[in-house]
């Protein structure tokens, strides 16, 4: 029998996937189970319209975190941190400080655990922090420290 799979199934095969199992394995395990459908012209049909339409989601996905990208890469974020003696910092700027600012100075919500800083910032200047908006898609923030 065959039959179009709806979840990954351990060696079987992943989603969307149509494979040929044995008639009992598909009535007493896939079926049940709602592991899968039987393969006839309307299942076939329908899921291949739904296939049709989380494809075209995931480009529009695709292309909204585009123009999301532009848009944080033409602004910069302005945080201010104690500078002590010789220069020296008193603590860090972390991606959730540089989150909130975001939120108070642009208007955006970005998520801190999106930002991709390998350690938090402990110097004046300015620092581009990576933030991943898509898995194809990651912008460059630009984050100015100044002295308070």
């Amino acid at each position: 029998m065959k039959v179009i799979l709806l979840e990954d199934v351990k060696s079987l095969g992943k989603k969307g996937d149509m494979v040929k199992v044995s008639d009992g394995y598909a009535r007493n395990m896939l079926l049940p189970k709602k592991l899968a459908v039987e393969a006839n012209s309307k299942n076939k049909n329908e899921f291949k319209l739904k296939k049709e339409n989380e494809d075209r989601i995931a480009q529009q996905n695709y292309e909204d975190a585009l123009a999301f990208k532009k848009k944080i890469e033409a602004l910069q974020v302005t945080l201010q941190i104690k500078i002590g003696e010789g220069g020296r910092a008193f603590g860090s700027v972390s991606t959730k400080e540089i989150a909130d600012a975001v939120k108070k100075q642009l208007g955006f919500d970005l998520d801190k655990k999106k930002m991709q800083l390998s350690s938090p910032i402990k110097e004046l200047g300015t620092t581009m922090v990576p933030v991943k908006l898509h898995k194809d898609v990651t912008a460059e923030l630009k984050v100015v420290i100044n002295e308070a």
